[in-house]
């Protein structure tokens, strides 16, 4: 579909849709349809402009100019969700459930049936049970939303939208925190959707299942209409190299040698604490060591542990040979020790605050003078970690909530960075993230590791773990089932010892 050449078979459409803030213009023009039974992926680097065109296409936004159709015909989207009651329905990255309710509550918050002024809970349950039936999940709509798993969570947000007769579902990033079976799932629950003839706009950074799931593929670079083409003329490297506008072959960097037979400067033995049975590494100057294994082995739990965010029951730490007792986040930190959470969002970073003190707040110390903050030392800070980490804000002042999750990671990274660590934890380090900021995520790891900082990576991602780590400890169910270096360091072997078809003691 060339930029603005719209059919008339599109249930939802952006007709060149331009938007600015104030007077920073974010989209330029772009145009998009959605038909019905298609899946359509929408992809693009961090600050493409893709959660911009999100929100105007199911009215939380208003374009500058340009016009939404609805079946062909010109129509202004109701603002804050109303568009729902059009079929237009938004599912947000981070879902918007009341935990403590029921399943049937959330389908029917807002909208509750009544005879007579008292609910009709069998009346709801009934038509949540037929949604649930239709879409093969297997769950009672009286089931509490706190205690499903993250990818069932996702299942009931797509039943809520069913109830609400959505033609068009409008996915922002659905599968980021899902592992591959439970991905699996929810793309066999596209396919019934597809199938009822409901239109899906998929936005994903991850190419390959843009790949598998995607009818059609639009990418926007700079907030600027790329291409549309269809998804089986499209590999997910030309997709990358489209969203990037260049080529990606060194996406993972080359790494630096490390001296094997120098003192270790972090040692773990049989370590015990919440969800870590005995777990026992090494940890050289210079080494980015991988920590693999699938989702819920205590890879995290291993480095809450170490890092003062979780108890330690038993073991022992040294850091540069020495006895360690760390009980406090700031006790690490004095130490040299950080932990980069993988929660930007919730743990990481102050959303409604500005990007300075964002950066100092974890190195706060570094920027007093007496009782008050050195300010030119904070901007100084802010200008060089924009250099260095190529921080991009279309204003210094801008709030850390409006920054791209590309920028935010590299903020976060920055943060970390201003106390001067000799060992870095990175956990999940490219969550979210487009692979044009990957790439310098990788690098940015490299060249920490090259100037003698140890880099631990936390990574679900495999290709991740193998490209950028010296060598990666691989977990299972609290213990460390391998420690794997040169050639061992492939998908295969990660696998089957994070499956449990194949364990040895662990050794440095």
């Amino acid at each position: 579909m060339p930029d603005g050449n719209l059919t008339t078979t599109a249930v939802l459409a952006a007709d060149r849709i331009s938007k600015s803030f104030g007077a920073v213009p974010v989209l330029f023009s772009v145009s998009m349809e959605v038909r019905a039974g298609e899946v359509h992926a929408l992809i693009g680097e961090n600050g493409a402009g893709k959660s911009t065109l999100m929100k105007i296409l199911s009215g939380f936004l208003a374009p500058t100019s340009g016009r939404i159709l609805l079946d062909g015909h010109e129509v202004a989207l109701p603002a804050n969700g109303e568009a729902e009651a059009l079929g237009v329905v938004l599912i947000h990255q981070e879902l918007n459930l009341a935990e403590q309710m029921t399943v049937e509550e959330n389908v029917f918050l807002g909208r509750e049936i009544c005879r007579r002024g008292i609910l009709d809970k069998p009346a709801m349950s009934s038509i949540v049970q037929q949604y649930l039936d239709d879409i093969g999940l297997n769950i009672s709509p009286q089931d509490r939303i706190a205690d499903l798993p993250i990818a069932q969570k996702q299942m009931v947000e797509i039943v809520r939208a069913m109830s609400r007769d959505a033609r068009v579902l409008i996915m922002d990033e659905p599968t980021a925190t899902l592992t591959q079976a439970e991905t699996d799932l929810f793309f066999a629950q596209i396919e019934i959707l597809k199938a009822k003839g409901v239109g899906v706009v998929f936005v994903s950074h991850k190419l390959a299942e843009v790949k598998a799931i995607a009818d059609r593929v639009t990418v926007l670079r700079d907030g600027q209409w790329i291409t549309t083409r269809a998804a089986d003329e499209l590999t997910p490297d030309a997709m990358a190299q489209m969203m990037v506008g260049r080529e990606l072959s060194d996406l993972y960097p080359p790494l630096n040698e490390v001296d094997v037979d120098a003192p270790k400067v972090l040692e773990v033995r049989d370590l015990q604490a919440p969800d870590v049975h005995g777990v026992s590494f090494g940890l050289r100057r210079g080494e980015v060591l991988g920590f693999s294994g699938l989702i819920g082995s205590g890879r995290s739990a291993v480095f809450e542990a170490i890092c003062g965010l979780a108890p330690i029951e038993e073991g022992e730490l040294l850091l540069d040979g020495l006895p360690a007792h760390i009980a406090t986040v700031a006790a690490a930190r004095e130490k040299g020790l950080v932990y980069l959470t993988k929660d930007r969002k919730g743990k990481g970073l102050l959303l409604d605050k500005q990007m300075k003190p964002n950066l100092t707040l974890f190195a706060l110390p570094k920027f007093l003078r007496g009782q008050t903050i050195d300010t030119r030392a904070e901007t100084a800070a802010m200008e060089r970690a924009i250099r260095r980490f190529d921080i991009r804000a279309r204003d210094p002042n801008v709030l850390v909530g409006d920054l791209s999750g590309g920028n935010q990671q590299k903020l976060l990274l920055a943060k970390v960075m201003e106390c001067d660590p000799s060992i870095l934890i990175i956990d999940e380090p490219t969550r979210g993230i487009d692979v044009g900021t990957k790439q310098q995520i990788y690098h940015f790891i490299a060249a920490i590791a090259a100037e003698g900082v140890s880099v631990v990576v936390i990574s679900s991602e495999m290709p991740e773990i193998i490209g950028i780590s010296h060598r990666v400890v691989v977990m299972r169910e609290g213990e460390i089932t391998g420690i794997l270096t040169g050639d061992h360091i492939n998908e295969t072997e990660i696998v089957r010892y994070a499956a449990g078809l194949k364990q040895e003691r662990p050794h440095d």
